[in-house]
């Protein structure tokens, strides 16, 4: 004969269902094991001649009622079955809750979440499934064993009045009053209170702060001013002078008198000549000797056209010849 599986448990927290079991002592060799559940249909198999002693039931129903069944095989023969009801929404434990602690001056604020669904597609929690879960918070000064327990209906939680510079630690388990269900109690979480009488700190934290970010805003400036002379080099390399440019400015004399020689002096100038033309009166057509003078017509017509080269000519040699003026006529005398 085959012995059964011994000490047959269904272990199952937020609705994941393990069904576990201890091998029995057999001297004839290693036993395997078919673990089944009950529907509608009858037995089905979940696992099947397998050698580990636990097996997962995934597709659970979390409202059924089931009978879960495992036996011991070895070679044709097998041992008898082992049965145990269950329920997942009766008989699942409550996980441990999330919980986020953040000391400020001398008081914590503490932070719940319920425990995760298992199996499921989709951010399911425990508290959508027991609407009335209820959290059991207790604290305690770290090293001390006297513990102070609250009874919270929301995820949220302020302990004022502590200490200040002192560690606490904090603890938090769910439970379902309507259905007498106490889940798992969370791991300790410590942190260390401050003491709200020193905004010095508060200053020196935040000027810390500021300086680290005026540091990295110019960091980061200086970083892409180097991208940017690095990529303007590569794609765009400067562009050289003339080469006619740097000869003239190369020239002693030129740069001289480029730099430091405003205004040019009169022997550099460049001036055209200037002729001023004025209407003969009367007079001066009844006595035409007097219109000879320098600069203006001899006889009728429009004056004589003086080249620009004559011009220039005349005005180097003589800055004095530069502008003629005509003598005006005499004014007759009177009868």
């Amino acid at each position: 004969m085959v012995p059964p599986p011994e000490n047959v448990r269904m272990n199952s927290v937020n609705f994941k269902n393990i069904l576990q079991w201890e091998s029995p002592a057999f001297d004839k060799g290693n036993l395997t094991f078919t673990a089944q559940q009950k529907s509608y249909q009858g037995f089905q198999n979940a696992c099947q001649s397998t050698v580990s002693t636990q097996c997962d039931f995934p597709s659970l129903s979390k409202y059924g009622n089931y009978t879960l069944r495992v036996r011991a095989e070895f070679a044709d023969e097998h041992s008898q079955w082992v049965d145990i009801p269950f329920s997942p929404v009766d008989d699942t434990l409550l996980g441990p809750p999330g919980i986020h602690i953040e000391a400020i001056a001398d008081s914590l604020h503490m932070h719940f979440s319920a425990p995760q669904v298992d199996n499921e597609p989709g951010p399911w929690t425990m508290k959508d499934f027991y609407p009335s879960l209820a959290y059991r918070v207790q604290y305690w000064r770290n090293g001390s064993e006297e513990k102070v327990q609250v009874t919270l209906n929301h995820d949220f939680k302020v302990i004022t009045n502590l200490e200040p510079w002192t560690t606490y630690c904090v603890q938090v388990q769910g439970f379902v009053p309507v259905r007498n269900k106490t889940g798992q109690w969370s791991k300790p979480v410590c942190e260390q209170t401050q003491d709200e009488t020193s905004p010095w700190v508060v200053a020196v934290v935040l000027m810390v702060s500021v300086f680290a970010g005026f540091l990295v805003l110019v960091g980061c400036f200086a970083l892409i001013w180097c991208i940017y002379k690095k990529t303007k080099y590569t794609f765009s390399p400067g562009n050289a002078l003339p080469q006619h440019l740097k000869e003239f400015l190369g020239h002693p004399h030129h740069s001289t008198r480029l730099f430091f020689s405003f205004p040019f002096s009169d022997e550099d100038e460049v001036l055209d000549k200037l002729s001023i033309i004025t209407e003969d009166s009367e007079s001066s057509k009844q006595n035409p000797s007097h219109g000879d003078n320098l600069g203006t017509p001899s006889g009728p017509g429009p004056p004589e056209t003086v080249s620009k080269e004559e011009t220039l000519s005349a005005g180097l040699e003589d800055p004095t010849n530069l502008i003629s003026v005509p003598e005006l006529p005499s004014e007759q005398a009177t009868p």
